[in-house]
């Protein structure tokens, strides 16, 4: 719908809004979620059908002493056919508030079901943009492990020629060791992460193949001034509202089992001592009845019941003020991630620049033999560590992104995200 439109149009990246609409249809949290839905709709017709007319056909033969038949001492058979009809008047709503209560649930449900939705379309985009990220930080590794490797056979020809020394051959032969690590490990978060994403639309890990990336995924920018009124839009607030609706009829419905209910009752149809008679006119037979009953002393089983309900319905208000509280602190969560995470952007694009500055400046004055092996090395170190963090900072973004989106149940009203601008 238009709340998983929201939450990766602003990416504009088509492999991603693929993974999504995947994951809406397969996911096996959204299946559950989905199977829950359809049995609380089924108890809802459950429930709507106990205040309608129960009718049922009836058939049956007795054998019996045919006094009661004949005023013959002889033993007679009697046969009867009819239908049986009753309906219970709901003088006090028992039956309307249990049919109320049924449809809350049915309610409660479909929008359980819509976070459920929301919740997994959010760990896809997450978990997608996680993947991404880890797999331009091993190009980033593998552009520094390629470096490290011409500073090394660089180096090996100096030791060669009797201009340095083993221990700077073997200073290069560590960075590119440790630089081979990294991308080795970098390897295996990128083979878990895709398992995981692979999970949550629904396939084998084993078989997942991630679609091909056209570009950097864009960061979207919520507009400021986004009114708190949209957390009542979020799925699971709206859930714990109707959870709490649901509660306050079922405390009618315990309280109305004081009261007497009344059951009106009606059959037709024939009965005949001879099977061969049973269906002609003068066999026909019919009766209509009233049943009141009720509760006199029941061992305060109902006044339990009352209380049960009472006390179900303070967990469903405390659940729900707990929700709602939740759900603004995850909005101002994100909110400050954000802000705090643009101001790291920008200062740690300032020391990238620097350090790729330095590593150029480093790198031509070692090839002159100007400075010495340690000071390139350490320019080196610098630039990735620099480069790293930033990408870091950058996934962090896009992760609390994602998060605000899914905060704001998916929407922020009518205004367009403006993207930011690129690293």
């Amino acid at each position: 719908g238009a709340a998983s439109w929201r939450m990766v149009a602003g990416f504009q990246d088509p492999a991603l809004a693929d993974l999504v609409q995947r994951a809406g249809s397969a996911n096996t949290s959204i299946q559950q979620a989905a199977g829950r839905l359809a049995e609380a709709r089924s108890l809802l017709r459950s429930a709507d059908s106990a205040r309608s007319v129960q009718m049922g056909a009836s058939a049956g033969v007795t054998r019996q002493a045919g006094a009661a038949i004949t005023g013959s001492a002889t033993p007679a058979t009697l046969g009867t056919a009819g239908l049986n009809v009753s309906y219970e008047l709901d003088l006090f709503g028992k039956l309307s508030q249990t049919s109320d209560a049924a449809r809350l649930d049915a309610d409660a449900r479909a929008a359980l079901l819509q976070s459920t939705r929301l919740m997994v379309q959010a760990d896809v985009a997450q978990t997608y943009l996680q993947l991404r990220a880890a797999q331009t930080e091993l190009q980033l590794v593998n552009e520094s492990l390629a470096a490290y490797q011409d500073t090394l056979r660089l180096t090996q020809r100096r030791q060669q020629a009797g201009d340095v020394a083993e221990l700077d051959v073997a200073r290069v032969q560590t960075e590119v060791a440790a630089t081979e690590s990294e991308a080795l490990a970098l390897q295996r978060q990128q083979a878990l992460l895709a398992n995981a994403l692979a999970v949550l639309v629904g396939e084998v890990p084993g078989s997942f193949a991630l679609p091909a990336a056209a570009g950097d995924a864009a960061l979207p920018v919520i507009p400021p001034g986004v009114p708190g009124t949209v957390l009542a839009r979020r799925p699971d607030v709206s859930a714990a509202q109707t959870a709490v609706m649901a509660a306050q009829a079922r405390v009618g419905v315990a309280q109305t089992a004081w009261f007497p209910a009344i059951t009106l009752t009606g059959n037709a149809g024939h009965a005949s001592p001879e099977l061969g008679d049973l269906f002609k006119w003068s066999a026909r037979a019919w009766g209509v009845s009233a049943l009141l009953s009720l509760p006199l002393w029941d061992g305060g089983q109902r006044d339990a019941q009352v209380q049960g309900a009472n006390a179900r319905l303070e967990q469903a208000l405390a659940s729900h003020r707990e929700q709602v509280l939740t759900a603004f602190r995850e909005v101002e969560d994100q909110l400050a991630s954000l802000r705090w995470l643009a101001g790291q952007a920008e200062a740690q694009g300032r020391a990238v620049t620097a350090a790729r500055r330095a590593t150029q400046l480093s790198d031509t004055r070692y090839r002159n033999g100007l400075v010495s092996q340690l000071e390139l090395l350490d320019a080196r170190r610098s630039e990735l560590r620099n480069r790293r963090q930033a990408l870091q900072v950058r996934t962090a973004q896009y992760t609390a992104t994602v998060g605000l989106i899914r905060a704001l149940g998916g929407d922020w009203g009518d205004a367009a995200p403006r993207v930011a601008a690129a690293p």
